[in-house]
């Protein structure tokens, strides 16, 4: 009869784990539709903290699904005209003061972006989180004022710049409100804050990004969109290397 109990009580644990399983599935496919779109325009000012003063950078930004993108940097005057190309795995830089295009690959897509908090390999990965995340529900947790599933994220694939996560899903409308994101050995290397929430041709999305790089001294960067557009006409020109020095 004790037997007997045990594996019904196996049973049901298995079952519950199975089910959390399944819908943290569910969670993350709705946060894909939210965050992912088959193209996109953003122009946004990146406003870096740094010990003694900030900066802002404002840029444009082109995206056709995760594996192309285009960005023009509009001010200040330093920074005007210099621009990234995405392609595939592929990242060059063109700079307008010195009329060269560089590619960006290996170790120096963990360099800083501009001095800011981001990578060029945060930038770089653009993917479904359910293309690289395993999810099961951790909990839930209040994030200002807003229920949140806990969500731990297990890589599936090996080409991630981050071996786990941990994610905060706003129960209601589906976006995160906050991420930690994890090294092999359990080291904290970022974290995200998301906020000003808005819908936008009829989704829910994050307006508002404050990245933070744990390993470094600063108040983080935040990520302010002015204008986002989605499933736009985007040229295929705007894709090609050619259209750097334009």
């Amino acid at each position: 009869m004790k037997m007997k109990t045990i594996l019904i009580s196996l049973l049901i644990a298995s079952a519950t784990v199975g089910l959390l399983a399944q819908d943290a599935k569910e969670i993350l496919e709705t946060v894909d539709l939210n965050m992912s779109s088959e193209n996109r325009i953003f122009e946004s000012d990146m406003v870096i903290h740094g010990r003694r003063s900030s900066r802002t950078i404002t840029s444009i930004s082109y995206s056709v699904g995760d594996k192309q993108s285009f960005t023009e940097y509009l001010a200040p005057a330093r920074e005007q005209g210099t621009k990234m190309l995405k392609l595939e795995n592929k990242l060059w830089i063109y700079s307008p003061s010195t009329d060269r295009t560089i590619q960006i690959s290996g170790h120096m897509l963990r360099q800083s972006v501009m001095g800011s908090d981001l990578s060029y390999e945060d930038m770089m990965d653009d993917r479904k989180l359910t293309e690289t995340y395993d999810a099961t529900i951790a909990g839930h947790e209040d994030i200002g004022g807003r229920d949140t599933w806990v969500l731990d994220l297990k890589a599936i694939v090996d080409d991630v710049p981050y071996h786990s996560q941990k994610i905060w899903v706003d129960s209601e409308r589906f976006v995160p409100l906050k991420q930690e994101m994890f090294a092999k050995s359990g080291q904290l290397l970022k974290r995200t804050t998301l906020s000003d929430v808005q819908k936008v041709q009829g989704r829910w999305f994050p307006m508002t990004m404050v990245y933070k790089d744990m390993l470094k001294d600063g108040q983080g960067t935040e990520f302010r969109l002015t204008s986002v557009k989605f499933d736009q006409e985007i040229p295929d020109y705007m894709f090609t290397k050619a259209a750097l020095k334009q």
